[in-house]
């Protein structure tokens, strides 16, 4: 090889290394300008290689990511402050979709669906940012629902069976109980392998506390994840709120764990994602909201899924909650959400003035995969409970209008009403596997035939202490077992015997 052969492969080699050490390199930066800002809503310029849900920096600060991609412009939906973005910035886009942090250091702390912190200036421990828009499991990654969630609530773990991996829609009119039923199930997994995510879209921040506060003193805060986009946060915020929690809620899910999320409430998601797509005039459809509204929710609810062995076997289950209006089941969004879900607990304002509280409808409520997620004793003891319930509310109604003299009639009357007190529950007392199925044995057996109706709270909330002392080891026995035995459901019909006798004797001898 020449002189200048060997010059010349030198200086080619240091100008390699010389490249490779330098911290600079040649950047093509797409550049667009916001031309329109209003509502939340930028409309920009530009951007021509910007990509669907892609997030966008806009210069001074601020972030927004990509609704709707029209010939000449660019519709952004802002998730800050928009008073620093006016017309004339420049927005630049990210080559990715809105991201949110996810990992056990999210556990016990209320963060926005950005993964800000709002409980304390501490930062959250982050593992990895995952996109908030997320494929949903595929069938054959999927398997059967046989596990249950219990709710610690009687009618719903007796009736309406949740199962891990399962979506139930809570649904009812305003103020009927919704948010309470679910706050229960997230409180009732304080001795559970159940993660808990609550998403809060469009709530005050008052009621939002409140929910919080209720899990901290009743419930395990530490094993739970609070998704915050109250009612003042912005429309876009808002909108990503439930894609958010699923996302974080899939991390514990797709590594082999349960997970349980609610989503408090859809209906006024849809009310945002109707809002938007108005903005960003995608045209009208029934009741003003525009014709993708059911594939949105139904791209969201099909993330909740139980894994086969072969992925993990983890499970995400979903309480989304969704507001009636005058109970109208038939509105545009309920019959969405009913049609996408695997069941819906339905609240009756009328059974909650009534002090019928929780105030679900037996008749209209149901789960669809029910007792195969049920445990065998909880099964075997509740088998008759719902048709004499509604037998009894058929009765009850005719009875308003005449006496009736019919022994058999009366007697399936004050049957129904121990069943209704015995169904009737406080919030924050939730019953375990072990009280639900001996308080079900006892009034399946006619132990409560002689106690008055009114006595019944008492008995149940007497039950567990009572059960300790004479029955102990009994929730063992009964959460690996097949079926309830009959020797054990003896000692606990026995137990739950003597009970109401000491409630019921004082009672008697009173004039």
């Amino acid at each position: 090889m020449s002189l200048s052969e060997g010059s010349a492969a030198d200086w080619l080699a240091r100008s390699r290394e010389r490249l490779a050490r330098t911290e600079l390199s040649p950047e093509a930066v797409s550049i667009g300008r916001v031309e329109q800002i209003a509502d939340g809503i930028a409309r920009i310029s530009g951007l021509p290689d910007v990509r669907l849900n892609e997030l966008l920096h806009f210069e001074g600060g601020g972030s927004g990511f990509a609704l709707a991609l029209d010939a000449d412009a660019v519709s952004a939906v802002l998730l800050d402050d928009q008073t620093a973005i006016e017309a004339g910035t420049r927005v630049s886009g990210t080559g990715q979709e809105v991201r949110v942090p996810v990992g056990p250091g999210l556990l016990g702390r209320v963060i926005d669906p950005l993964g800000r912190p709002l409980d304390r200036d501490e930062p959250v421990g982050v593992e990895a940012y995952h996109s908030v828009e997320r494929q949903a499991p595929a069938i054959i990654e999927r398997d059967l629902v046989s596990e249950p969630v219990e709710t610690g609530i009687l009618v719903i773990d007796a009736l309406f069976t949740l199962g891990r991996g399962q979506r139930e829609l809570i649904i009812g009119d305003r103020a009927t109980g919704k948010t309470s039923i679910a706050v229960d199930a997230i409180i009732n997994q304080k001795h559970s392998d159940i993660i808990s995510v609550y998403v809060a879209v469009g709530q005050r921040a008052t009621a939002v506390e409140r929910v919080i506060e209720a899990v901290r003193q009743h419930g395990a805060p530490e094993r739970c994840i609070f998704v915050v986009a109250s009612a003042a946060a912005a429309p876009g915020l808002q909108w990503i709120a439930p894609f958010a929690g699923f996302t974080i809620a899939e991390y514990f899910r797709d590594r082999g764990g349960h997970a349980l999320i609610v989503v408090d409430d859809l209906t006024k998601h849809a009310a945002t994602h109707r809002e938007l797509a108005l903005l960003t005039r995608e045209p009208p459809g029934r009741e003003a909201y525009p014709g993708d509204i059911f594939y949105v929710h139904a791209r969201l609810l099909e993330r909740a899924a139980k894994l086969s062995a072969e992925h993990g076997g983890g499970s995400l289950t979903a309480l989304p909650i969704a507001e009636t209006d005058a109970g109208n089941l038939s509105a545009y969004i309920p019959t969405n959400l009913i049609s996408i879900t695997d069941g819906q607990i339905v609240l009756d304002s009328r059974l909650f003035a009534a002090n019928q509280r929780p105030a679900v409808d037996v008749g209209l409520s149901v789960s669809r995969v029910g007792g195969k997620a049920q445990y065998p004793a909880l099964r075997q003891v509740s088998g008759r409970i719902r048709l004499d319930y509604s037998q009894f509310l058929e009765l009850e109604m005719f009875t308003r209008f005449g006496g009736i003299s019919d022994t058999r009639i009366k007697a399936e009357i004050a049957r129904g009403e121990r069943i209704r007190a015995l169904l009737m529950q406080p919030r924050f007392a939730t019953l375990s596997l072990v009280d639900q199925v001996s308080l079900l044995a006892a009034l399946g057996d006619g132990v409560l035939d002689g106690m008055p109706p009114a006595r019944i709270p008492e008995l149940r909330e007497r039950v567990a202490a009572q059960l300790d002392t004479y029955a102990p080891g009994a929730a063992q026995a009964l959460a690996g077992a097949d079926a309830l035995d009959g020797t054990l459901r003896a000692r606990l019909v026995t137990a739950v015997g003597s009970l109401a006798k000491d409630i019921a004797g004082p009672a008697e001898a009173r004039p």
